[in-house]
């Protein structure tokens, strides 16, 4: 490993003292990644042609589901070739190292800056209803320099701060959903099956649901992007993807459930804002501002999250490529901290154009195909290289990857009906990729990419 310009020792990839990046820190970065705005904003839409509480819950069930059928598959690659920087190094090794460049060149542009930059601004607009007269642009702006501040410190500093920020974002939503329960009024709502459910559950309202669902649940596969600094990531990768995806399924039901339970059906259809408008049934008129705080909370851990895991991309890239040597180098606190920069950049680039949301828009179906051929890189590599060390083994193998794929699948083909022009358009960055890797392709370090095909 290059001694970074910044300092003048090299990164080992360990924290001092033997230690790395703990389970508990990997699992609390799933979980922040995870939870952003998307639970808090889903449920109005759903319950306009799904009105039945068992429904609802489970829907958000069979998207937790898919989810955890994922994590298995990335946990079997991640264990085999536990590298840092997901996608690039799983496509790389199961298929060619171009097809990680594709993938890598996605994510490492745009796939993380521009949650980062939606993230910061609904930081700022929830933070504008705490206390009014808040400019929201400065305040996006503002908490993603924290973010990335904090990132710049190095592994420790930003493990703390992860750690910190993810507990008390789960904190607050379990208060949240105790006071729900306790002081809500009770709707006139079931949990329970009813005659009707099976109807509402095998509809296309149900199927369109699940996948603005697994949006919600996207960011499962966060610490697949850091796996190069766990410990015994073999063991670990496992454990941390499977607990924080459970933590969030759990919560995400949860939260559903206590929107249903304390707030009518009827105020709920059609709005956007479901968390503001639950708070103020439950806590009065100074609900949303309650809803407001914790929402805000949350983002923090949020954006850390995807400024830490984000770089990592770029840094594993800059490792086998000259032309993106820079993005490789480290400081002495082990902070990736050209390509933390780089996001950073990226970020408030996106947030003064204002056009996060339509580079959201463009590259989802970009995001999902990689998610898919990851998947399928498990099978595959089952029947092409069945003699590869396999530390963890995806559990329920073939039938937890085939569910996977075909949810995705139609997730794909969704984006491809509904919005074609913006699915194309991420074909065409993606595309872009694959020609830019041919300019900088040159033979990769064999230090940095033992094991991987030409």
């Amino acid at each position: 490993m290059t001694a970074s310009d910044v300092g003048t020792v090299p990164w080992t990839g360990r924290l001092g003292g033997g230690s790395g990046v703990s389970v508990l820190v990997a699992t609390a970065i799933v979980v922040a990644d995870m939870i952003g705005v998307g639970v808090f904003t889903s449920l109005g839409f759903q319950v306009k042609d799904i009105p039945s509480g068992f429904s609802i819950l489970a829907l958000w069930t069979v998207g937790g589901i898919v989810a955890l059928c994922g994590v298995f598959s990335y946990s079997e690659l991640g264990a085999m070739f536990p590298r840092s920087s997901g996608e690039y190094n799983f496509l790389g090794r199961a298929y060619h190292p171009a097809f990680g460049f594709l993938a890598g060149w996605v994510s490492a542009t745009v796939g993380f800056a521009a949650p980062v930059a939606l993230a910061a601004m609904a930081f700022g607009e929830y933070a504008k209803s705490v206390m009014p007269g808040l400019p929201p642009i400065p305040l996006a702006i503002g908490v993603v320099w924290l973010v990335s501040i904090v990132q710049l410190t190095g592994v420790r500093h930003s493990s703390t701060f992860q750690l910190i920020s993810t507990i008390l974002k789960v904190v607050l939503i379990v208060a949240f959903l105790v006071a729900g329960f306790v002081i809500g009024t009770p709707q006139p709502i079931s949990f329970a099956p009813q005659a009707g459910d099976l109807a509402h559950i095998v509809s296309a309202p149900f199927a369109i649901g699940l996948v603005f669902v697994m949006y919600s649940f996207s960011g499962w596969n966060a610490a697949t992007y850091i796996i190069g600094e766990m410990n015994t990531p073999q063991q670990s990768l496992p454990r941390a993807l499977l607990a924080g995806t459970l933590i969030v399924l759990v919560l995400y039901v949860a939260l559903n459930a206590v929107f249903l339970y304390a707030t009518p059906i009827s105020a709920l259809a059609g709005q956007l804002d479901v968390a503001s408008v639950a708070g103020s049934t439950i806590f009065g008129p100074l609900g949303g501002r309650i809803v407001g705080a914790m929402i805000c909370v949350g983002l923090i851990s949020s954006i850390s999250a995807m400024m830490w895991i984000g770089p990592r991309v770029m840094m594993t890239m800059g490792e086998d490529i000259p032309a993106l040597r820079v993005f490789s180098k480290r400081s002495v606190s082990g902070a990736p901290a050209y390509a933390i920069l780089f996001q950073l950049a990226v970020a408030n680039l996106l947030l003064f154009t204002r056009s996060f949301e339509a580079v959201l828009d463009f590259i989802q179906f970009a995001l999902l195909f990689c998610s898919f051929f990851t998947v399928a890189g498990v099978i595959k590599l089952r029947i092409t290289d069945p003699d590869l060390p396999r530390p963890y083994r995806a559990w329920g193998y073939p039938f937890t990857p085939l569910i996977f794929l075909l949810v995705t699948a139609s997730m794909m083909y969704y984006l491809l009906t509904e919005r074609p022009v913006q699915s194309l358009s991420g074909m065409l960055v993606m595309l872009a990729g694959l020609l830019i890797y041919a300019v900088f392709r040159r033979r990769p370090v064999a230090a940095a990419t033992s094991g991987q095909r030409e």
